[in-house]
């Protein structure tokens, strides 16, 4: 795996000389290319003021896409943050200083004409576990890495997947909307959801994210299967007492819940569509953590208005948010939530800066960098990728 620091830092590196003897042989035994250093104080003799700072391109701090004031302060510390609309006001003078973008929501758009226009550019880093949104051919063609944060949307995806299962098994929107009602004048006792422990739950993606959702759903004492590109080690399985399902369709005709958590990519658009959905159970339930066109959307409102399958719990949709108009909207077995990203997940990503550095500056004989990444090696089962952070490969090529 290639490494992105000189091996001249290695005499500046103020954590190698502390560390114990034995550690340093260890490091440099394991991975003899690694540096390692403390970031921060090496850097920071190159930069003293904001105007000499390596210049990042955001798509603002406010809006939609603007990204929130605490991450604001931390990139502050070590980049020139440059917004769209400053970088369109004033190209000439600002796009010679821009060595990475950083996307947040999908903005900005890194297209031909932006890639085109940054002659400095070094890096793409995106917030978030996809690169769906990014062209990555068309960024490889221009001679710029491009860097993921997998790890740090783990753990609320798989909390908000497991928070779509048991509301829809058991019916919680529905529930809370008649005990609200004005019209309700008594609970019936017939009126019931569906049991989750002991219940069969099939995930399609046994990634990182995959694999947090067996963890929780072991605790509820369910039976799991899985379907992934690639098996996991049995040792992993037997963690989460998971059995690998090499053909998908058996997963589909044996899970009481069936969750998606796979990456989107041309050969999984469309993977769950009207032959698939007719696999399932009449008593199961479709739950999407990944994204929306994973699922034929036509065919899933048709499977739920024919009970076909019985419910289906959304995080993710296409387009999102839905239209009005959409067929799933008003179906009483549909519940759609707005986002692993939304409520909860503020600290899960101040977490992931804060782990991220500590790993680079304390944990030196961890997962390598991936530095010099190609689209192959962005694969979500990797477990290089857990520790995979944009700040990483910010401070790797941005000097």
């Amino acid at each position: 795996m290639a490494v992105c620091f000189p091996p001249l830092v290695l005499e500046e590196s103020e954590f190698l000389r502390e560390a114990p003897p034995a550690e340093q042989r260890a490091l440099q035994e394991e991975n003899p290319d690694f540096i390692a250093l403390d970031l921060l104080k090496v850097i920071s003799t190159k930069a003293m003021g904001d105007q000499d700072l390596p210049g990042v391109l955001v798509s603002g701090f406010k809006g939609p896409h603007g990204i929130c004031e605490d991450h604001v302060r931390d990139l502050q510390k070590h980049f020139h943050l440059i917004t769209m609309e400053e970088f369109l006001e004033n190209k000439t003078q600002l796009a010679p200083k821009i060595r990475a973008v950083f996307v947040w929501g999908g903005r900005p758009a890194v297209d031909r004409e932006l890639l085109r226009s940054l002659p400095s550019l070094r890096i793409v880093a995106s917030a978030g576990a996809g690169l769906d949104h990014l062209d990555l051919a068309l960024i490889a063609s221009s001679g710029v890495k491009v860097a993921s944060t997998p790890h740090a949307v783990s753990s609320p995806t798989a909390d908000l997947g497991m928070a779509l299962l048991l509301a829809a098994a058991r019916r919680v929107v529905e529930g809370h909307q008649l005990a609200v009602s004005p019209d309700t004048e008594k609970f019936s006792i017939n009126w019931m959801g569906q049991g989750v422990t002991g219940a069969t739950l099939g995930i399609i993606g046994m990634g990182s994210i995959g694999y947090k959702i067996a963890q929780r759903a072991r605790a509820f004492e369910m039976k799991i299967l899985y379907h992934n590109r690639k098996r996991r080690k049995l040792e992993e399985e037997g963690a989460v007492g998971a059995t690998y399902c090499a053909r998908l369709d058996d997963l589909l005709q044996w899970s009481d819940f069936v969750m998606l958590a796979v990456s989107l990519t041309p050969q999984t658009q469309g993977l769950v569509g009207r032959r698939e959905l007719s696999l399932m159970k009449p008593s199961a339930t479709l739950i999407n953590i990944g994204r929306g066109p994973l699922v034929d959307q036509d065919a899933l409102v048709e499977a739920l208005q024919t009970g076909v399958i019985k419910a289906a719990a959304l995080d993710v949709t296409s387009p999102e948010p839905l239209p009005s108009s959409a067929g799933v909207r008003p179906l009483p077995q549909h519940l759609h939530g707005q986002g692993a990203w939304g409520p909860g997940a503020q600290i899960a990503r101040m977490e992931a800066a804060q782990n991220c550095l500590f790993h680079v500056l304390r944990l030196p004989t961890g997962p390598s960098l991936l530095c010099g990444a190609s689209k192959a090696d962005f694969d979500h089962s990797s477990t290089d990728l857990h520790y995979f952070n944009h700040y990483i490969l910010f401070w790797s090529f941005l000097f």
